[in-house]
């Protein structure tokens, strides 16, 4: 298994990359600011919990085998920006009320939120790309097994991530209060977050296979 220095540098590296938002952060900031700090939390979840697919992926080796496979990449990516441009269409689509009369926000299941986010980051092939490339950097053949020892990196790096994009929904939320009273500003959350996946899904068509 990695040494105590090799984790500390992983954790140091990782963190380092966590605090710049990506992708990822921008929709659970989308989340936090349309439904409060519930869904956001709930979304970190989902995301994080398909990090963990892609950490057991990389373990397996599954990920050596997608990026070798410019098919396969191909398959992932346009699955993923499909799904991510039906959310964005969908919510430009949606008519609201206008005015700044207050009103209840519909609010999704948890389980859709959960759900939602973890086919987002699933289907994001470019996470499958960077646990393949950096995981691998502090791993030291001679100190045992390679799977396990990216699999106890990537748990590490779900943690931290976890407790990073979870800082990000409950500083979001809480600045978003007085955005979710109207009905206009509502308007606003939606066409805010449609842009949001609309901007993903061109995000993902950038990535090569």
């Amino acid at each position: 298994m990695p040494d105590i220095t090799t984790l500390a540098l992983f954790c140091a590296a990782t963190l380092g990359l966590l605090i710049v938002p990506g992708p990822a952060v921008l929709y659970i900031v989308t989340r936090s600011v349309a439904q409060g700090r519930g869904a956001g939390i709930i979304s970190v979840l989902g995301v994080h919990a398909g990090s963990l697919v892609h950490v057991a992926a990389a373990a397996l080796g599954i990920s050596a085998l997608l990026a070798a496979s410019a098919t396969a990449f191909t398959v992932v990516k346009y699955v993923g920006v499909a799904y991510l441009l039906w959310l964005g269409v969908r919510k430009l689509m949606r008519k609201g009320s206008t005015g700044d009369t207050p009103v209840e926000l519909p609010v999704q299941t948890r389980r859709r939120l959960f759900w939602e986010g973890f086919v987002v980051n699933v289907l994001n092939p470019k996470t499958a790309i960077f646990f393949l490339a950096f995981l691998p950097q502090f791993v030291h053949p001679e100190a045992g097994p390679v799977g396990p020892q990216i699999l106890l990196l990537g748990l590490l790096w779900v943690v931290l991530g976890v407790a990073s994009d979870g800082a990000y929904a409950l500083l979001s939320s809480a600045l978003a209060g007085r955005l979710r009273g109207s009905a206009r500003a509502r308007r606003r959350l939606d066409v805010g977050s449609g842009l949001v996946y609309l901007g993903m899904a061109a995000w993902l068509t950038t990535e090569k296979a």
